[in-house]
């Protein structure tokens, strides 16, 4: 407190106000409420309760003063003062301006006592209140401004203090024993709140409510009120991610200016984009009529922070047919992005997976869908796609062994032939063909190892050393490779327009908080082997494993690679139709048929957007306590 200073203190002839003025101030800012009200000319005991009863209905957790000014005029005096009044987690601190009025009773200087004396505009018959406003959480939404969510029933307990008049105390006691919430935090808000203003204190599931309903409507003055939020979340549900009102834990956690029965996001983008979502509270410190209990001015109102809600790239029909796709599913993850732009269009896994630790961000080998872009580096040192190969059960490169899968006996096929049906014995002998600086500068062409940066975990790749033959015969056949289905989905997207592009998942805001994100430039393919290069992708459809892929309509391209080495049994579908770019992984599977159906239901928009989600899903799925 900055309300003693020494050039006031003898700048004026005996005796001085600014003792006086000194002692009342210190007196209020730190609770000596009887010192306070001895440096008055009014009744020391009503003094101390209007000051008590200031701090009170302001919930204040302090207040600071300093003096601005002290004139003397004969046995009149007047102070001016500034108060800083720190409104704890209701809002920022509010500061103004007032004076004290001071003469002088029996050659002692005294306060000339009224309810002005706190606040300029406080008269007799008025008293401060806090009023406070959450809110309401924005949704997450999909690529044409349509929730991702959908309503779940809550309940609301709270309170009237002018109804609960003197129970509050063991109203809250109750209330906190059931919740777990500070009792004290909790009648402060009640006796800072305007009195005929319901005020409420903790939000329910349904499920909870549903145990502590008896002993909740058991406690006399509270009641609960059933409302309706965007809670819980749609496909692709661990992307959007679960809500959950406030507890006494998170509460604890999170500080600031947040209130018991606000919602919290727990995962997924409603957890990163939590302060976008769910602005601070609005709060105003008014003077309420203690007649009629009508508010007769407002002193101060913060706002509280903006709220946006989160628009991302999420196609909810490709989602919906991609979750369809997947329902029998065992272990498979497909992403879906938008090849000319990289957008993510869907993520979807199977029960077992999570679309964001595998879809968006899983270490998966590349098996030979890397065998993609060492062709692009292949082709520029001059193979051709009509070379001869042979494709034995067995070879060795360098050391390093590989075996074709339910191959018997040696074939001879052209590379492009190699290629579409994933011969990696074949494949690896064209190593020595390359070199490691190309291999590298082809994985960094289309995305592996980019600094992405999603507001969600991801996965760009990695590539790993390339010492040697055996090294470089091995990254062709993605034994020493990792990828995610959204690197792969992006690598699709780059052979089908031509152009490797970093994924965009939030359209608004770009990044959860105010920085600014440079994402990795765009990479054009080389615009010579890029016809090459797709041809060899439409065969492997055509004449190669991915067969299963095709669709109607619109052609299919892209390529079905296993996983060998200690992944076995995983295999991939890469490839595209028309500018969906989409990559599956999946477990004693076939990918390529995955990809096939999905290509058939998103292109004939056979499915309602949000299907039978909406349902499933709005039962209380995406709110936790």
């Amino acid at each position: 407190m900055t309300v003693v200073g020494s050039t006031l203190t003898g700048c004026f002839e005996e005796p001085s106000a600014h003792d006086a003025v000194r002692d009342f101030l210190v007196g209020w800012q730190v609770g000596d409420y009887a010192l306070a009200g001895r440096r008055t000319d009014g009744d020391p005991r009503v003094v101390a309760k209007a000051l008590e009863d200031t701090r009170v209905h302001l919930d204040a957790a302090s207040f600071r003063f300093k003096i601005k000014s002290l004139t003397r005029n004969g046995d009149e005096s007047t102070a001016g003062f500034s108060t800083v009044v720190d409104l704890g987690d209701n809002n920022s601190p509010w500061g103004y301006t007032s004076r004290l009025p001071l003469h002088l009773v029996d050659g002692v200087w005294k306060v000339r006592w009224s309810p002005s004396v706190i606040h300029p505009q406080l008269h007799e018959g008025l008293r401060f209140a806090v009023k406070s406003e959450s809110q309401a959480r924005r949704p997450v939404l999909d690529r044409t401004r349509e929730p991702l969510q959908t309503d779940t029933e809550v309940y609301v307990a709270g309170v009237t203090p002018l109804a609960l008049g003197d129970a509050a105390e063991k109203a809250v006691e109750r209330l906190a024993g059931l919740t777990g919430f500070a009792q004290d935090r909790m009648l402060s808000r009640i006796k800072s709140a305007p009195p005929s203003d319901f005020v409420p204190l903790v939000t329910f599931s349904r499920v909870k409510y549903r145990l502590l309903e008896a002993r909740l409507t058991a406690i006399p003055g509270v009641t609960v009120r059933e409302e309706s939020v965007l809670f819980a979340p749609l496909p692709p549900k661990q992307i959007v991610g679960t809500v959950s009102a406030l507890s006494a834990e998170t509460e604890q956690k999170l500080g600031g200016p947040q209130h018991a029965g606000d919602s919290v996001g727990l995962t997924g983008l409603q957890k990163a984009y939590q302060d976008n979502l769910t602005g601070s509270t609005r709060t105003s410190v008014v003077l309420l009529d203690l007649k009629n209990g009508k508010q007769a001015a407002e002193l101060k109102t913060w706002s509280g922070r903006s709220t946006v809600p989160i628009e991302t790239t999420i196609d909810s029909t490709m989602q919906a047919a991609a979750e369809t796709v997947l329902a029998e599913s065992r272990s498979a993850a497909l992403v879906a992005v938008k090849a000319s732009t990289g957008e993510v269009l869907a993520v979807s896994t199977s029960e077992n997976l999570n679309e964001v630790k595998d879809g968006l961000a899983g270490r998966y080998p590349a098996g030979t869908t890397f065998s993609i872009i060492a062709a692009e580096a292949l082709l520029k040192k001059g193979v051709k796609p009509n070379q001869r190969l042979t494709c034995p059960a067995e070879r060795s490169v360098g050391g390093a062994e590989f075996e074709q899968a339910g191959l018997t006996t040696t074939v001879t096929q052209s590379f492009q032939s190699n290629f579409a049906k994933s011969c990696v014995t074949a494949l690896a002998s064209l190593a020595r063909r390359v070199s490691a600086d190309e291999l590298n500068q082809a994985a960094a062409d289309f995305g592996i190892g980019k600094p992405w940066k999603l507001p969600l975990k991801s996965f760009s790749g990695t590539l790993g050393p390339l010492s040697s033959d055996a090294d470089k015969a091995k990254a062709i056949a993605g034994q020493n490779v990792e990828v995610s289905p959204l690197t792969m989905a992006l690598l699709a997207g780059a052979v089908a327009k031509g152009t490797w592009r970093p994924p965009l998942l939030v359209v608004r805001p770009a990044t959860p908080d105010s920085t600014t994100v440079r994402l990795p430039a765009p990479v054009p393919i080389d615009a010579k082997t890029l016809p090459v290069l797709r041809a060899m992708m439409r065969a492997g459809v055509t004449t190669g494993s991915a067969a299963a892929a095709a669709s109607d309509g619109e052609e299919v391209s892209g390529i079905t690679a296993p996983v060998t080495g200690k992944r076995r049994g995983q295999a991939w579908f890469v490839g595209w139709q028309g500018d969906v770019a989409v990559a599956v992984i999946a477990e004693n599977a076939n990918p390529a048929a995955y990809a096939g159906r999905f290509f058939q239901a998103q292109r004939r928009r056979l499915l309602p957007r949000q299907s039978q989600w909406a349902l499933e899903h709005s039962l209380g799925s995406g709110y936790l306590e």
